[in-house]
């Protein structure tokens, strides 16, 4: 079982139950260690002075805030001087309709729960009434020496507690977007409109967390394990191009027709025709037409096949391009 990350007493009006707060997420990132290129020598991060260039011990660290002209200097014993005692009382001072707490406000999540069973049935109550009533307790309290603005609420029948970003830390779009569409006076077409519409419900799903995955941290641990077996890896695809304002329109369409089951080809343009001299170029474009349904595994292996070289490091419009000029098809 978990251990809490910070105990204490929830209170709302005249009722106090005695709570633990446990961590709801966690992190899968990979960590590496830094290494000197051709040796298994760590990298180790010293406090140096920089312009000694001496290693300062720890005890003879103070912090700095820079002033401009010079810097503010602040012992650590000052800062614990003044900062918040470990709050032990997790206070509701009201309670506010979800609706109105922006999803930006949201920070972490953390979950609630009785510190001994003799507590489940006033946890089990302010839970069910916070359900009901579709409201967030809103309260302040300090851990770590740091005090939070906190929101508490209920889902899928377990108390939950959200740490929120102040007020002063949410910065104005306006002020941080150069070019925000609607400070431009950017005007749409009715016929966009009801394509971007079309496309938005033929799109349309169901929410399903366990559907997605962080794809990039499984193509991290596939590499590791590749070059621990002395094996490589393919490159990603590179990044969609953006589309031209130009064709925002035919896109769309395209778009919605490959959404509704049109197929890989629904937005493809005809090409012209072969002109005079054009039959290798022609007879090319046909290969890599019909190359062009295949995987990029697909790609690789047929590539692997024809020895190509380089075929490793190749992408997948890479590989189009040499196995159609090997003549490989299909």
């Amino acid at each position: 079982m978990a251990r809490p990350v910070w105990t204490g007493v929830l209170s709302f009006g005249l009722v106090s139950v005695p709570i633990g707060m446990y961590t709801a997420t966690d992190s899968h990132t990979i960590h590496f260690h830094q290494l000197q290129r051709g040796t298994s020598d760590r990298i180790r991060n010293r406090r140096v002075n920089e312009r000694t260039g001496k290693e300062v011990e720890l005890d003879d660290i103070v912090k700095g805030y820079d002033a401009g002209e010079e810097y503010v200097l602040v012992e650590p014993a000052e800062l614990d001087d003044i900062a918040p005692g470990r709050s032990k009382t997790l206070e509701i001072s009201g309670f506010v309709d979800l609706e109105e707490i922006d999803p930006i406000f949201f920070d972490r999540t953390y979950y609630l729960g009785p510190k001994g069973k003799e507590y489940t049935k006033v946890c089990a109550l302010l839970e069910q009434a916070l359900a009901k009533s579709n409201r967030a307790g809103v309260a302040t309290f300090v851990m770590r020496a740091r005090e939070y603005l906190v929101a508490l609420k209920s889902e899928n029948g377990i108390l939950t507690l959200h740490t929120l970003h102040w007020a002063d830390e949410i910065r104005d779009p306006r002020e941080e977007i150069p070019d925000l569409p609607a400070a431009s006076g950017a005007k749409t077409g009715a016929k966009e409109m009801r394509m971007a519409e079309q496309l938005i419900t033929a799109l349309g799903t169901h929410w399903d967390p366990e559907e997605f995955h962080d794809t990039y941290q499984e193509k991290v641990a596939a590499l590791v394990e590749a070059k621990r077996a002395g094996e490589t890896v393919e490159k990603a695809e590179p990044a969609a191009e953006a589309t031209n304002v130009v064709d925002l329109t035919e896109a769309l369409r395209a778009s919605v027709e490959r959404a509704r089951g049109g197929g890989r080809a629904a937005g493809r343009r005809p090409g012209p025709g072969p002109g005079p001299g054009s039959g290798g170029r022609g007879r090319a474009r046909t290969r890599k037409t019909a190359l062009d349904s295949l995987t990029k595994t697909e790609l690789y292996e047929k590539a692997a096949t024809a020895g190509i070289p380089g075929r490793s490091g190749m992408t997948r419009g890479e590989l189009l391009e040499a196995l159609a000029g090997t003549g490989e098809a299909a």
